[in-house]
């Protein structure tokens, strides 16, 4: 891959833009104006953080690094793999998407790489189980997912298992001790009669 300059860039994205107005259609030519602005103000944005980042505290720490840094960030993280140059593998990415949103509880249960299905299921039984609160995790993922591991293209949820019952437990009338006493009258039963030597 060629260098890229900023000045023969700029120069290239003014003459698709000069090519795209000599067309005379100005809807495509307004497109391709907002096309650019939001490219610009996405990388804009990168940038600023990725400056902010590594002038920050965390940067001057020995044992975190620049890098660490730069990559739990969401914007840097999506800006690296959208141009193939984030050093983390994919389960590494995932499990920083899955960090982003600690509070679902989510662990991963696998990861199919052909289909790109992401299979996710709850930590330690946490959650209600609701279908409401199912779609608010699911959609809190697949956003996280979409910063850090964008190769993830499905995400399913597996169902919460049902609690398990308590066994009941039957309490019955234990052996009796001490004086006996009658089912109806309440009087002590007779003593055995003694037996002849």
């Amino acid at each position: 891959m060629s260098a890229v300059n900023a000045e023969q860039a700029g120069r290239r994205v003014e003459e698709v833009l000069d090519r795209l107005a000599a067309t005379g259609d100005q809807a495509v030519c307004a497109a391709a104006e907002e096309l650019v602005r939001v490219l610009m103000d996405f990388y804009g944005a990168g940038l600023a953080r990725i400056v902010s980042l590594l002038d920050g505290p965390a940067s001057k720490s020995p044992t975190d690094g620049r890098l660490a840094g730069l990559l739990g960030d969401e914007l840097v993280a999506g800006l690296l793999v959208l141009h193939d140059l984030h050093p983390e593998d994919t389960d590494t990415r995932i499990a920083r998407a899955l960090e982003s949103v600690r509070d679902l509880a989510l662990e991963v249960a696998g990861f199919d790489d052909t289909t790109a299905t992401l299979r996710l299921r709850s930590a330690s039984g946490a959650g209600c189980g609701c279908p409401s609160t199912g779609a608010a995790s699911q959609q809190a993922v697949e956003d996280a997912l979409a910063c850090f591991a964008p190769e993830v293209k499905t995400v399913e949820l597996e169902p919460t298992a049902a609690p398990r019952e308590p066994a009941l437990l039957q309490i019955g009338a234990g052996p009796r001790t001490g004086p006996q006493t009658g089912p109806r009258t309440g009087a002590a039963p007779e003593p055995a009669p003694a037996k002849a030597p």
